[in-house]
């Protein structure tokens, strides 16, 4: 945003013109925009048009008064607040107010720095509140993800993952970087035991390493220089549910060690506190290859077996091409909505290259490549030109033309045909119908004469 433009839009809404002037005055040199309104009707005309964080309303006004325009400004624009300027005798009503949703009111005569105080804390209350609120949806969003696919390979998965739920055993997830690896450790924690209790992740690759171990077990008062309060480490918040540690590859030796004291013990001990019991499932994650990481003494491997006692291998995007238009429908119904646009629809040549695409980032990847795209879609339908370029170049390694002899019969190339494409589609026969331009049912009936054959 250009530093020039105020970024606080005040609406003072005042039948008396000199009132008006007077504020606009002191908030233009506090660094607002201010809108002026006379009345009631005008202040929401303006409400429509204009993104106003704070409104400063006259109590008593002719026509609607400062309560009726409150009532009707949170149902315009609920993320703008209302402060009420009330003259002597009115501050009972102003107080009833401020149960209809005012944040805060003022008497009159008004006070240069009372009002400007009210309306930078009103301001800052409603940014906390908007806030609050996004990262309320994105945890739900979060939590309510979806493992998405129909493929054999993570199928296979899932039925283990579902069949170690109710168990107490912990969990060690396998896979590259972007697979899932979260959400399977959710998947398991959603059907145990434990799924009233929380679920508490720990990226161990982004928290430094100096302050890894306080994260993990918390600490006491005075433990350590700086150490002013108390800390819960995750070991506590998690108690009752699942402790999810990803990335457990990145551990120090020393906090190796501590774990192990508590899986072993069954309890963790505070930085400067006393022994506490370990209440939680643990389900660990890497993209490593902790067996090799064992044999080159990076990782220990007694604490290697207490975390592998039930192995899960999230798999590569690459082994399941079947679910990627799956992965990319479901990813373009969200990033739409998301951004206001349109529910866009997804051509026969992208989804044949999203089917092609080796996709060494995984589903992050897929799921990068579909917001992009939903962003940056010209047109109601995503074409090749709307993917980065490492996508619009189809891979050497790929096929992505048949020749035929000159005599060849038709009957042969035409299952040549279905066939190449079925492959190419990872087994998916609706999406194989759609690239050859016949229906599902000339798919299976020509699958079936193939089988006579």
């Amino acid at each position: 945003m250009n530093a020039d433009v105020p970024d606080k839009t005040l609406l003072v809404v005042d039948d008396d013109a000199n009132n008006r002037l007077s504020l606009r005055k002191i908030f233009e040199r506090e660094g607002f925009r201010v809108l002026e309104a006379e009345g009631a009707k005008t202040a929401l005309a303006l409400l429509r048009t204009h993104r106003v964080h704070a409104l400063l309303t006259d109590l008593m006004m002719p026509g609607p008064d400062g309560v009726e325009l409150l009532k009707a400004t949170k149902e315009i624009s609920p993320s703008t607040e209302v402060v009420l300027m009330t003259a002597f005798g009115t501050v009972e009503t102003a107080v009833s107010a401020m149960k209809e949703g005012a944040y805060d009111f003022v008497e009159k005569p008004l006070k240069r720095a009372t009002i400007v105080r009210s309306i930078e804390k009103a301001i800052e209350h409603g940014s906390l509140l908007q806030e609050n609120q996004k990262l309320k949806e994105e945890l739900r969003t979060l939590k309510n993800r979806e493992i998405i696919g129909t493929s054999p390979v993570l199928r296979a998965v899932l039925a283990m993952a579902e069949q170690a739920a109710p168990s107490l055993a912990h969990i060690l997830i396998l896979g590259e970087s972007g697979t899932g690896k979260e959400l399977i450790a959710r998947y398991v924690h959603a059907r145990s035991g434990r799924a009233a209790g929380p679920f508490v992740a720990v990226n161990c690759a982004a928290i430094p390493e100096g302050i890894l171990e306080a994260e993990l077990f918390g600490y006491e008062r005075g433990a350590f220089t700086g150490a002013v309060g108390r800390r819960e480490g995750r070991f506590a918040r998690a108690r009752g549910g699942t402790l999810f540690l990803d990335e457990i590859g990145e551990l120090t030796p020393s906090v190796q060690v501590k774990l192990l004291r508590v899986l072993q013990e069954n309890e963790f001990e505070p930085l400067g506190g006393a022994p506490m019991t370990a209440d939680v499932r643990l389900i660990a994650a890497t993209n490593r290859n902790l067996r090799a990481e064992v044999e080159a003494g990076r990782f220990r491997e007694d604490l290697y077996y207490r975390l592998n006692v039930i192995e899960l291998t999230a798999p590569p995007l690459r082994s399941r091409r079947e679910d990627i238009p799956l992965l990319t429908d479901h990813f373009l119904g969200i990033y739409c909505q998301k951004n206001g646009r349109p529910r866009l629809t997804v051509g026969p040549q992208v989804r044949m290259r999203l089917s092609d695409y080796s996709w060494p980032g995984n589903v992050r990847e897929l799921e990068n490549v579909v917001e992009r795209a939903s962003v940056l879609a010209r047109g109601p339908e995503l074409t090749l030109e709307d993917l980065p370029l490492p996508l619009r170049v189809a891979e050497p390694s790929e096929q992505t033309s048949l020749t035929f002899a000159i005599g060849t019969p038709l009957t042969q190339v035409e299952q040549h045909m279905i066939r190449e494409t079925l492959r190419r589609t990872g087994g998916d026969k609706a999406l194989a119908a759609q690239l050859l331009g016949i229906s599902q049912r000339t798919i299976y009936r020509k699958l079936e004469e193939m089988k006579e054959e």
